[in-house]
Protein backbone atom coordinates (compact mmCIF):
# COMPACT_ATOMS: atom_id res chain seq x y z
CA UNK A 1 0.00 0.00 0.00
CA UNK A 2 1.41 3.38 -1.00
CA UNK A 3 0.74 5.29 2.20
CA UNK A 4 1.74 8.90 2.73
CA UNK A 5 4.53 9.35 5.24
CA UNK A 6 4.80 11.97 7.97
CA UNK A 7 7.72 12.87 10.24
CA UNK A 8 6.76 14.22 13.67
CA UNK A 9 9.64 15.78 15.60
CA UNK A 10 9.07 15.86 19.34
CA UNK A 11 6.97 12.76 18.68
CA UNK A 12 7.34 11.39 22.23
CA UNK A 13 6.11 14.62 23.81
CA UNK A 14 2.63 15.60 24.98
CA UNK A 15 1.38 17.02 21.69
CA UNK A 16 3.69 15.00 19.44
CA UNK A 17 2.37 11.69 20.78
CA UNK A 18 -1.25 12.73 20.16
CA UNK A 19 -0.28 13.71 16.62
CA UNK A 20 1.26 10.26 16.12
CA UNK A 21 -2.07 8.72 17.18
CA UNK A 22 -4.05 10.91 14.80
CA UNK A 23 -1.90 10.34 11.73
CA UNK A 24 -1.76 6.58 12.26
CA UNK A 25 -5.55 6.57 12.62
CA UNK A 26 -5.77 8.47 9.32
CA UNK A 27 -3.70 5.78 7.58
CA UNK A 28 -0.32 7.52 7.38
CA UNK A 29 3.08 5.97 7.89
CA UNK A 30 4.47 7.79 10.94
CA UNK A 31 8.08 8.43 11.94
CA UNK A 32 8.31 9.87 15.45
CA UNK A 33 11.62 11.57 16.23
CA UNK A 34 12.65 12.74 19.71
CA UNK A 35 15.85 13.14 21.73
CA UNK A 36 13.82 12.52 24.94
CA UNK A 37 15.15 15.48 26.95
CA UNK A 38 11.55 16.37 27.80
CA UNK A 39 9.63 13.71 25.85
CA UNK A 40 9.05 10.17 27.13
CA UNK A 41 8.63 6.91 25.22
CA UNK A 42 5.79 5.94 27.59
CA UNK A 43 3.66 8.45 25.63
CA UNK A 44 4.06 6.33 22.48
CA UNK A 45 4.63 2.90 24.05
CA UNK A 46 1.18 1.79 22.86
CA UNK A 47 2.32 2.43 19.27
CA UNK A 48 5.45 0.27 19.30
CA UNK A 49 4.97 -2.72 17.03
CA UNK A 50 2.06 -1.13 15.20
CA UNK A 51 2.16 -1.32 11.42
CA UNK A 52 3.35 1.96 9.94
CA UNK A 53 4.94 3.36 13.10
CA UNK A 54 8.64 3.94 13.69
CA UNK A 55 10.48 5.74 16.50
CA UNK A 56 13.90 7.34 15.98
CA UNK A 57 15.87 8.76 18.90
CA UNK A 58 17.59 11.80 17.43
CA UNK A 59 18.41 15.43 18.19
CA UNK A 60 17.15 17.51 15.27
CA UNK A 61 19.75 20.23 15.88
CA UNK A 62 22.11 17.74 14.20
CA UNK A 63 21.96 16.57 10.59
CA UNK A 64 18.57 14.90 10.15
CA UNK A 65 17.85 12.21 7.58
CA UNK A 66 14.76 10.14 6.85
CA UNK A 67 14.97 7.30 4.39
CA UNK A 68 12.63 7.19 1.41
CA UNK A 69 9.77 9.47 0.53
CA UNK A 70 8.39 12.02 2.96
CA UNK A 71 5.14 13.89 2.37
CA UNK A 72 4.71 15.93 5.54
CA UNK A 73 6.81 17.12 8.50
CA UNK A 74 5.38 18.44 11.75
CA UNK A 75 8.11 20.17 13.76
CA UNK A 76 7.13 19.93 17.44
CA UNK A 77 10.56 19.37 18.99
CA UNK A 78 11.17 21.87 21.80
CA UNK A 79 10.97 22.23 25.55
CA UNK A 80 7.59 23.89 25.99
CA UNK A 81 6.96 24.63 29.67
CA UNK A 82 8.68 27.41 31.64
CA UNK A 83 10.25 24.90 34.04
CA UNK A 84 11.86 23.16 31.04
CA UNK A 85 13.03 26.09 28.97
CA UNK A 86 14.41 27.93 32.01
CA UNK A 87 16.39 24.79 32.87
CA UNK A 88 17.38 24.18 29.23
CA UNK A 89 17.79 27.67 27.76
CA UNK A 90 20.53 26.85 25.22
CA UNK A 91 18.80 23.68 24.00
CA UNK A 92 15.55 25.63 23.62
CA UNK A 93 17.21 28.27 21.45
CA UNK A 94 19.09 25.64 19.45
CA UNK A 95 16.03 23.56 18.59
CA UNK A 96 14.11 26.68 17.56
CA UNK A 97 16.96 27.93 15.37
CA UNK A 98 19.29 25.09 14.30
CA UNK A 99 16.60 22.41 14.57
CA UNK A 100 14.18 24.39 12.45
CA UNK A 101 16.92 25.02 9.87
CA UNK A 102 17.65 21.28 9.64
CA UNK A 103 13.95 20.41 9.34
CA UNK A 104 13.28 23.03 6.66
CA UNK A 105 16.31 21.75 4.74
CA UNK A 106 14.96 18.20 4.98
CA UNK A 107 11.54 19.37 3.78
CA UNK A 108 13.17 21.13 0.81
CA UNK A 109 15.16 18.03 -0.10
CA UNK A 110 12.11 15.73 0.17
CA UNK A 111 9.69 18.26 -1.36
CA UNK A 112 7.57 17.78 1.75
CA UNK A 113 5.06 20.19 3.26
CA UNK A 114 6.17 21.29 6.73
CA UNK A 115 4.10 22.58 9.65
CA UNK A 116 5.95 24.24 12.51
CA UNK A 117 4.65 24.50 16.06
CA UNK A 118 4.81 28.12 17.11
CA UNK A 119 3.14 29.49 20.21
CA UNK A 120 1.02 32.25 21.68
CA UNK A 121 4.23 33.26 23.48
CA UNK A 122 5.30 35.07 20.29
CA UNK A 123 2.83 37.73 21.46
CA UNK A 124 4.72 38.11 24.76
CA UNK A 125 2.88 40.18 27.38
CA UNK A 126 0.36 41.49 24.84
CA UNK A 127 -0.78 45.07 24.52
CA UNK A 128 -3.86 44.04 22.51
CA UNK A 129 -6.55 41.62 23.64
CA UNK A 130 -7.56 39.12 22.37
CA UNK A 131 -4.51 38.35 20.24
CA UNK A 132 -4.88 38.30 16.45
CA UNK A 133 -2.31 36.84 14.06
CA UNK A 134 -1.37 40.27 12.70
CA UNK A 135 -0.24 41.47 16.16
CA UNK A 136 3.58 41.61 16.32
CA UNK A 137 3.87 41.07 20.05
CA UNK A 138 5.50 42.62 23.11
CA UNK A 139 8.48 40.40 23.97
CA UNK A 140 11.53 41.03 26.15
CA UNK A 141 14.32 39.45 24.05
CA UNK A 142 16.82 39.37 26.93
CA UNK A 143 14.42 38.28 29.68
CA UNK A 144 14.39 34.76 31.10
CA UNK A 145 11.38 33.81 28.97
CA UNK A 146 13.08 35.26 25.88
CA UNK A 147 14.87 31.96 25.19
CA UNK A 148 11.51 30.37 24.32
CA UNK A 149 9.68 33.40 22.92
CA UNK A 150 12.52 34.44 20.60
CA UNK A 151 13.29 30.85 19.53
CA UNK A 152 9.72 30.58 18.28
CA UNK A 153 9.76 34.03 16.67
CA UNK A 154 12.99 33.15 14.85
CA UNK A 155 11.42 29.83 13.84
CA UNK A 156 8.53 31.67 12.21
CA UNK A 157 10.88 34.10 10.43
CA UNK A 158 13.02 31.28 9.01
CA UNK A 159 9.96 29.31 7.94
CA UNK A 160 8.58 32.28 6.03
CA UNK A 161 12.03 32.84 4.45
CA UNK A 162 12.04 29.24 3.15
CA UNK A 163 8.47 29.68 1.94
CA UNK A 164 9.23 32.91 0.07
CA UNK A 165 12.75 32.18 -1.16
CA UNK A 166 12.56 28.43 -1.89
CA UNK A 167 8.82 28.13 -2.52
CA UNK A 168 8.56 25.56 0.27
CA UNK A 169 5.05 24.58 1.33
CA UNK A 170 4.91 25.76 4.94
CA UNK A 171 2.27 26.05 7.66
CA UNK A 172 2.57 27.85 11.01
CA UNK A 173 0.33 27.07 13.98
CA UNK A 174 0.36 29.39 16.99
CA UNK A 175 -0.65 27.15 19.87
CA UNK A 176 -2.37 28.57 22.95
CA UNK A 177 -2.50 26.86 26.36
CA UNK A 178 -3.38 23.21 25.79
CA UNK A 179 -4.09 20.45 28.31
CA UNK A 180 -5.08 16.81 28.46
CA UNK A 181 -3.73 13.29 29.04
CA UNK A 182 0.06 12.79 28.76
CA UNK A 183 0.96 16.17 30.21
CA UNK A 184 3.90 15.73 32.57
CA UNK A 185 2.78 15.90 36.18
CA UNK A 186 5.84 18.02 37.02
CA UNK A 187 5.98 20.22 33.93
CA UNK A 188 5.36 23.39 35.96
CA UNK A 189 2.39 24.75 34.03
CA UNK A 190 -0.77 25.83 35.86
CA UNK A 191 -2.97 22.83 35.15
CA UNK A 192 -0.52 20.03 36.04
CA UNK A 193 0.61 21.97 39.11
CA UNK A 194 -2.93 22.65 40.35
CA UNK A 195 -4.17 19.12 39.72
CA UNK A 196 -1.13 17.51 41.33
CA UNK A 197 -1.38 19.78 44.38
CA UNK A 198 -5.14 19.29 44.73
CA UNK A 199 -4.96 15.50 44.40
CA UNK A 200 -2.09 15.38 46.91
CA UNK A 201 -3.90 17.62 49.41
CA UNK A 202 -1.24 20.33 49.16
CA UNK A 203 -1.87 24.06 49.03
CA UNK A 204 -2.40 25.32 45.48
CA UNK A 205 0.22 27.85 44.43
CA UNK A 206 -1.04 30.88 42.52
CA UNK A 207 1.54 33.39 41.33
CA UNK A 208 0.71 37.04 41.94
CA UNK A 209 -2.90 37.83 42.83
CA UNK A 210 -4.17 35.34 40.23
CA UNK A 211 -5.86 38.00 38.10
CA UNK A 212 -3.75 37.03 35.07
CA UNK A 213 -5.82 35.13 32.52
CA UNK A 214 -5.31 32.07 30.34
CA UNK A 215 -7.44 30.27 27.76
CA UNK A 216 -7.27 26.47 27.96
CA UNK A 217 -7.83 24.24 24.92
CA UNK A 218 -8.39 20.49 25.21
CA UNK A 219 -5.78 18.47 23.33
CA UNK A 220 -8.24 16.69 20.98
CA UNK A 221 -9.51 20.04 19.73
CA UNK A 222 -5.98 21.30 19.18
CA UNK A 223 -4.94 18.19 17.22
CA UNK A 224 -8.00 18.57 14.96
CA UNK A 225 -7.06 22.20 14.26
CA UNK A 226 -3.45 21.27 13.47
CA UNK A 227 -4.56 18.46 11.16
CA UNK A 228 -6.86 20.81 9.24
CA UNK A 229 -4.18 23.49 8.99
CA UNK A 230 -1.62 21.06 7.58
CA UNK A 231 -4.01 20.03 4.82
CA UNK A 232 -5.13 23.60 4.09
CA UNK A 233 -3.59 26.08 1.66
CA UNK A 234 -2.80 28.69 4.34
CA UNK A 235 0.91 29.63 4.68
CA UNK A 236 0.40 32.46 7.19
CA UNK A 237 0.25 31.85 10.97
CA UNK A 238 -3.03 30.62 12.42
CA UNK A 239 -4.03 30.76 16.09
CA UNK A 240 -5.37 27.47 17.45
CA UNK A 241 -6.75 27.68 20.96
CA UNK A 242 -9.91 28.02 22.99
CA UNK A 243 -11.14 31.62 23.43
CA UNK A 244 -12.84 30.76 26.74
CA UNK A 245 -10.77 32.94 29.09
CA UNK A 246 -10.45 32.49 32.86
CA UNK A 247 -8.34 34.06 35.59
CA UNK A 248 -5.72 31.82 37.16
CA UNK A 249 -7.33 32.34 40.59
CA UNK A 250 -10.74 31.21 39.33
CA UNK A 251 -9.09 28.32 37.52
CA UNK A 252 -7.49 27.18 40.78
CA UNK A 253 -10.93 27.29 42.42
CA UNK A 254 -12.36 25.20 39.55
CA UNK A 255 -9.69 22.54 40.09
CA UNK A 256 -10.34 22.43 43.85
CA UNK A 257 -14.06 21.97 43.20
CA UNK A 258 -13.50 19.34 40.50
CA UNK A 259 -11.16 17.28 42.67
CA UNK A 260 -13.22 17.80 45.86
CA UNK A 261 -9.94 18.78 47.49
CA UNK A 262 -9.45 20.50 50.82
CA UNK A 263 -6.47 22.44 49.37
CA UNK A 264 -6.16 26.13 50.14
CA UNK A 265 -4.92 28.71 47.62
CA UNK A 266 -1.64 30.41 48.54
CA UNK A 267 0.09 33.22 46.66
CA UNK A 268 3.72 33.54 45.55
CA UNK A 269 5.56 36.28 43.67
CA UNK A 270 4.70 36.59 39.99
CA UNK A 271 7.53 35.47 37.68
CA UNK A 272 9.16 38.22 35.61
CA UNK A 273 7.58 38.92 32.19
CA UNK A 274 4.64 36.61 32.96
CA UNK A 275 1.86 37.54 30.48
CA UNK A 276 -1.09 39.27 32.16
CA UNK A 277 -3.61 38.10 29.58
CA UNK A 278 -3.82 35.36 26.99
CA UNK A 279 -6.79 34.76 24.69
CA UNK A 280 -6.76 33.72 21.03
CA UNK A 281 -8.76 35.43 18.36
CA UNK A 282 -9.72 32.38 16.25
CA UNK A 283 -11.53 34.22 13.45
CA UNK A 284 -8.92 33.05 10.94
CA UNK A 285 -9.16 29.39 12.05
CA UNK A 286 -12.95 29.53 11.82
CA UNK A 287 -13.01 31.07 8.35
CA UNK A 288 -10.10 29.20 6.74
CA UNK A 289 -10.27 25.82 8.50
CA UNK A 290 -13.90 25.67 9.61
CA UNK A 291 -12.47 24.91 13.05
CA UNK A 292 -13.46 25.86 16.55
CA UNK A 293 -13.16 24.01 19.88
CA UNK A 294 -15.80 21.38 20.66
CA UNK A 295 -14.78 20.21 24.15
CA UNK A 296 -15.90 22.39 27.05
CA UNK A 297 -13.47 23.10 29.88
CA UNK A 298 -15.66 21.10 32.29
CA UNK A 299 -15.57 18.03 30.03
CA UNK A 300 -11.89 18.39 29.20
CA UNK A 301 -10.87 18.80 32.84
CA UNK A 302 -12.93 15.76 33.83
CA UNK A 303 -11.10 13.62 31.23
CA UNK A 304 -7.74 15.04 32.29
CA UNK A 305 -8.44 14.41 35.97
CA UNK A 306 -8.74 10.66 35.32
CA UNK A 307 -5.30 10.68 33.71
CA UNK A 308 -3.74 12.57 36.64
CA UNK A 309 -5.31 10.21 39.18
CA UNK A 310 -3.66 7.27 37.41
CA UNK A 311 -0.32 9.06 37.14
CA UNK A 312 -0.22 10.16 40.77
CA UNK A 313 -1.95 7.31 42.56
CA UNK A 314 -2.25 4.45 40.08
CA UNK A 315 -6.05 4.75 40.30
CA UNK A 316 -7.76 2.82 37.51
Amino acid sequence: MNRKKVLITGGAGFLGSHLCDRFLAEGYEVVAMDNLITGNTKNIAHLFGKDGFKFVKHDVTNYTFVEGNLDYILHFASPASPIDYLKLPIQTLKVGALGTHKILGLAKEKKARVLIASTSEVYGDPLIHPQTEDYWGNVNPIGFRGVYDEAKRFMEAMTMAYHRYHGLETRIVRIFNTYGPRMRVDDGRALPAFMSQALSGQDITVFGDGSQTRSFCYVDDLIEGIYRLLLSDEPMPVNIGNPSEISIYDFAKEIIELTASSSKIIHKDLPKDDPKVRQPDITRAKSILGWEPQVSRTEGLTRTLEYFKKELHGVQ
